[in-house]
């Protein structure tokens, strides 16, 4: 194996983007407006990912698609639309009602006077404030490409803190059978956030002779996107065959392995128990991201092992495990 089944992955892969575009809301009563943004953000592209624009011609249109789809990354946002105040109305559900902090909103006026720019900044929770005019097709790019980073890093901060919550949890249980998939979910999850990653990840334990005897299968420790569902499942059984041989490659053989939008690494704990680590990612690995990721194989290696200890002392003195 070997170079054919990596050419293969990296062929499937062809040039397809690096994860879901970036959800961007549209709402203005003009159609003007809505074809120029379309326009002007066409070939846009952050992470090497696209844009998936959302349309709405009223605050009410607008408050609808919000209520069902929570992912939106920036808002534009007319302030006069159905009444002098329909935007702001809006900007109001969003942060209250519908309790999302992330989405950067810019507002967009073409009547600076109905809303005040250091009024609504004071009482409203928005990011930008522009007059229509102001945005030319580069500042368009501009304000689209600091808005959508700031979202970014928002939710790897938010991400992150969701994995130090489940590490938290899985400390504070570890007498528990699942407490150490509970600790390798909540490290990778924080992983994932500090490395800016599409939510792509997996890691897999093979034990030794065990995994050899069958046929090297591995068990899914924790996932991330959508491997998060396999946790605890057989690797061969639920991933696609190009990526599981990669995988068992990686178990089988160690190191790195590196692809245009992924990578795998493999850790052998103090037992025998190797670790697999798989991450989608759509950039080269540079040294510090590297060290991290070899911290990350060696913290849940030790914790596997430290874990096994304890449960087999526990099964020594006749205690429930």
């Amino acid at each position: 194996m070997n170079d054919d089944l990596i050419t293969l992955i990296e062929d499937d892969d062809g040039d397809a983007p690096l994860g879901p575009p970036w959800k961007v809301l549209v709402v203005d009563d003009e159609q003007e407006v809505h074809s120029i943004t379309r326009v002007a953000l066409s070939d846009f592209e952050f992470a090497g990912c696209g844009l998936e624009l959302l349309h709405a011609h009223s605050g009410a249109e607008a408050a609808a698609i919000v209520d069902r789809t929570p992912d939106i990354a920036v808002m534009l946002v007319d302030v006069v639309m159905e009444t002098d105040h329909a935007g702001l109305d809006f900007v109001r559900h969003v942060r209250e009602v519908a309790q999302l902090r992330f989405p950067r909103i810019i507002l967009r006026t073409g009547q600076p006077g109905q809303a005040p720019e250091r009024q609504v900044i004071t009482e409203y929770d928005i990011n930008d404030y522009k007059q229509k005019t102001e945005l030319t097709q580069q500042k368009m790019f501009t304000v689209m490409h600091t808005s959508i980073a700031s979202y970014r890093d928002l939710m790897a901060l938010n991400n992150s803190r969701h994995g130090l919550r489940k590490v938290i949890e899985a400390s504070a249980q570890l007498f528990e059978l699942q407490s150490m998939e509970r600790f390798a979910q909540g490290v990778l999850e924080q992983l994932a956030a500090l490395l800016y990653l599409h939510n792509e990840a997996l890691v897999l334990r093979a034990e030794g002779l065990a995994a050899e005897k069958q046929n090297g299968d591995m068990e899914i420790l924790a996932g991330t996107g959508r491997f998060a569902e396999y946790s605890g499942r057989n690797a061969r059984e639920v991933l696609p065959e190009p990526l599981f041989a990669l995988l068992a490659h990686t178990a089988e053989n160690g190191g790195w392995v590196h692809g245009d939008s992924y990578f795998t690494a493999m850790y052998r704990t103090a037992e025998g128990v190797r670790n697999i680590l798989y991450i989608a990612s759509g950039s080269q690995i540079g040294t510090p991201d590297r060290e991290l990721i070899e911290l990350y194989c060696r913290c849940v290696g030790r914790a596997h092992d430290n874990l096994r200890r304890v449960l087999a002392a526990l099964g020594d003195q006749g205690l429930p495990g």
